[in-house]
């Protein structure tokens, strides 16, 4: 097994994050400066915190401060504090949970004045009819009950890849406790004996993502999935009707606390003050858990009528960074399904010169995030798929380096001429996979950095893709819009096939290809 560092595994800084203004609504990005503007608080927030808008308004009418966020996976958040880039641009962080911090001395110093704000218990949301099926009562399930199910075949679920997201770490931790009797917080004692007993729970996911939102809507077009692993607001809010079960041995719970950065002017400190004061007024309170389905940290506020009375038992967070590097390591590398990717990579003639450095770049840079086990595929197109450049290698635990050297290698003999048949190469991709189905994550990526001139329209793509047997057509498309590709195009692709576009006209090419990893 491959030791990575905590660095490395939550290294997506390049990527294109959301950044939106709560007082307008707007998707466009927000230029927030390097200066404290007056009543006017930045705040580098998890993804899942954009529900809080309509609040953060009322905030606004009522203490005066506007909060101007910017999304991001709580752990990507935490690279960007330890990187000084967020003393730079924010002047406080409000993540679903500090742990992170406070696991690395060169983070945990730069945060001060945590305010809790809400609550969100890590569950599983799972179909009525499933319940129903094994018999169970949903407030005496059990991480063994659960283990049991998923290992008899009974059960399969969705869940959050725990390196980017928080509430896919606390997932893991969660079980991970559960299944080891861990009577305090996790040591590397209590994984290692839980790894066999983890890897048969593990071979119950069939989905994984990057972001709550994504892992839903993927959900709900799998009829062959059961359950859902996130926080019980997300299960609450989810299409579909979930019956959610908060397994009774415990759970990781996030408690969203508003937190300043040392690096914050006084005028911000006093912003935040404010601001957190009034969020924890009882009519602030009761807005948050009746809009949001979180729960109220102040005394005296009731939960709203649709979440149940919560008698679980909280789980501690792993007491060590080793103790969670070691956790992260073993998930990527051996408990969770391996990956199978074919990347679909325009080299047509438009590709020469500087953007085919990039993607070159690009790709010698995302090896060193390729798990164990995980097997890669470079299918270079242009007037078509050019067949004898098409190489496919798995990394090999005992070896790793082969495999990603090859990778390198042939990534620095890409050559860019032709057309650009980007929909024949992607039949093409999906005939390759078929020829050896396998139980893994499967997908699909597109590079291309334009539109189609050459092979199948996009008519008979979505002929091909409709005509596939259902099994293949939960393989995803994850199309990357750069230079002049069409991104109505590309966000069709996506749509058709259950995936997601990813922007690298807004950011870098390398970190649209390191943020599609959570989705593989």
């Amino acid at each position: 097994m491959r030791t990575r560092t905590w660095a490395r595994t939550a290294s997506a800084l390049a990527l294109a994050l959301l950044a939106t203004a709560c007082s307008g609504g707007d998707d466009r990005p927000v230029d927030h400066g390097t200066e404290f503007e007056a009543g006017t608080l930045r705040i580098l927030a998890s993804s899942e915190l954009a529900d809080m808008g309509p609040i953060l308004d009322e905030a606004a009418k009522a203490t005066g401060i506007t909060v101007r966020p910017t999304y991001a996976g709580t752990l990507d958040a935490v690279e960007r504090i330890a990187s000084g880039e967020a003393d730079k641009a924010y002047d406080a962080v409000w993540l679903s949970s500090n742990d992170y911090l406070r696991l690395r001395p060169d983070t945990a110093k730069k945060i001060t004045n945590e305010t809790p704000v809400m609550t969100s218990p890590v569950a599983l949301g799972v179909r009525p009819a499933t319940v129903a099926r094994l018999g169970w009562d949903p407030a005496k399930v059990t991480w063994s009950q659960l283990h049991r199910a998923v290992a008899d075949g009974k059960l399969t679920y969705g869940m959050t890849d725990p390196k980017r997201s928080n509430s896919g770490f606390s997932a893991l931790v969660s079980v991970a406790s559960g299944l080891s009797g861990a009577q305090s917080a996790l040591t590397e004692q209590d994984v290692t004996r839980a790894t066999p007993r983890l890897k048969e729970f593990f071979t119950g996911q069939k989905l994984t993502s990057g972001s709550s939102g994504w892992l839903a809507t993927a959900y709900a077009r799998r009829t062959d999935v059961d359950a859902l692993v996130n926080y019980e607001s997300v299960l609450l809010s989810a299409p579909g009707k979930l019956t959610v079960i908060r397994p009774s041995d415990g759970v990781v719970t996030a408690d969203y606390p508003l937190t300043l950065l040392t690096s914050a002017r006084p005028e911000a400190k006093d912003a935040a003050g404010r601001l957190t004061t009034w969020l924890r007024t009882p009519d602030a309170q009761r807005r948050i858990t009746e809009t949001t389905l979180r729960r109220p940290v102040a005394a005296g506020v009731r939960p709203a009528s649709a979440l149940a009375r919560d008698p679980r038992r909280e789980l501690p967070f792993p007491g060590s960074r080793a103790v969670a590097d070691g956790l992260l390591d073993a998930y990527d590398n051996t408990l969770r399904r391996p990956s199978r990717t074919v990347y679909v990579l325009d080299t047509s003639g438009s590709m020469g010169g500087e953007r085919l450095e990039r993607l070159k770049s690009a790709l010698a840079e995302l090896t060193g995030d390729f798990r164990d086990r995980e097997e890669v595929t470079l299918m270079p197109f242009g007037s078509s798929v050019k067949q004898d450049e098409v190489r496919t290698h798995t990394v090999d635990p005992a070896s790793p380096k082969a495999a990603l050297d090859a990778i390198r290698a042939d990534a620095r003999k890409l050559s860019a001429s032709g057309g650009t048949a980007i929909y024949s190469s992607l039949q093409e991709a999906y005939a390759f996979l078929g020829r050896t189905p396998d139980d893994t994550f499967t997908s699909v990526v597109l590079m291309t950095d334009g539109e189609n001139t050459d092979g199948d329209p996009a008519a008979a793509f979505d002929a091909f893709y409709r005509s596939l047997p259902a099994e293949q057509q939960r393989t995803p498309v994850f199309p990357i819009l750069f230079g002049d590709s069409d991104r109505g195009e590309l966000d069709h692709l996506a749509s058709l096939t259950g995936g997601k576009l990813f922007d690298a006209t807004r950011g870098s090419l390398d970190g649209a290809f390191e943020e599609i990893r959570g989705y593989q």
